[in-house]
């Protein structure tokens, strides 16, 4: 009688199974397990900043002044205002049958044009001056500036040859050095001028110019104008001479000092003027 061997065995069956099932599963893919995704859904929370109030400082001393301050205001100095004088313009009647009208004041001055005896004409300056007197002597004399009246060519004449209408002292002064006088264009300054005192007295010395035929003005060829110390004061002294030399009087005891200019004159007017190098006493 043959045993059924598998009957006999049940292992023999199982086992087999057992083995298959076995390597169908280490021959299987293996699956890959993937964590699964969480959508976190992010709710934004915006912080509102909290503002903090600036602490506020309460003074613990008020300042009130115990008294309001006057200011005085410091006194402003009004300054003077130097009155401007005024003048007068004056008329005069020629007292002598001819006078001469002359560029400056004083006789040495170049001839412009004659007066007329009893012409009446305007007085719009005058000058005080130290004149030579026909024996040799020094003494004062006003010379007034003329005019026609309502003209515009005035002249110099002394005022001793006209008879003046009012007081000659309202009359405008004049200063020396605003006198115009007419200019040479054909002759150049002097030359060599040199000085020398004796006291009181000033000898001033020049070279000679040569005129040209019909040059001459048959008046002073040299003109000085010196400003010289009479009694303590300073005064004009015009000077013509037909030489090359010419003395003047010049005292001691003046605040300014002494000087002069010198000049050659030829009929159409004076060359420019040299200083005169004046000497101190």
């Amino acid at each position: 009688m043959t045993a059924n061997t598998n009957s006999a065995n049940p292992y023999r069956t199982i086992i087999p199974a057992l083995v298959l099932i076995l390597v169908s599963a280490s021959c299987a893919p293996r699956e890959t397990s993937e964590p699964a995704v969480q959508v976190a859904t992010a709710t934004q929370t915006v912080e509102t900043p909290t503002l903090t109030p600036s602490p506020t400082f309460t003074p613990t001393h008020t300042l009130i002044p115990s008294s309001t301050p006057t200011m005085t205001p410091t006194p402003t100095e009004t300054p003077t205002a130097t009155p401007t004088p005024t003048y007068a313009i004056l008329r005069g009647e020629v007292n002598v049958e001819h006078a001469s009208c002359r560029y400056g004041p004083g006789a040495p001055y170049l001839y412009k044009y004659g007066l007329v005896g009893g012409s009446n004409l305007e007085i719009i300056g005058r000058m005080e001056i130290l004149s030579q007197t026909e024996a040799g002597g020094w003494g004062p004399a006003t010379w007034i500036n003329v005019r026609a009246i309502g003209g515009n060519n005035p002249c110099w004449v002394n005022a001793k040859l006209m008879n003046i209408t009012g007081e000659i002292l309202s009359v405008a002064p004049v200063n020396p050095g605003d006198v115009a006088l007419p200019q040479s264009p054909y002759y150049g300054p002097l030359t060599s001028v040199s000085v020398a005192r004796e006291g009181n007295e000033v000898t001033i010395s020049w070279n000679e110019v040569t005129l040209r035929a019909g040059d001459d003005s048959e008046q002073f060829p040299y003109l000085i104008e010196a400003w010289v110390c009479q009694n303590g004061q300073i005064h004009f002294a015009p000077l013509g001479s037909y030489l090359t030399t010419a003395k003047i009087p010049d005292e001691p005891g003046c605040s300014e000092p002494s000087h002069g200019r010198l000049y050659a004159v030829e009929k159409h007017g004076y060359t420019k003027w040299i200083e005169i190098p004046w000497p101190a006493y």
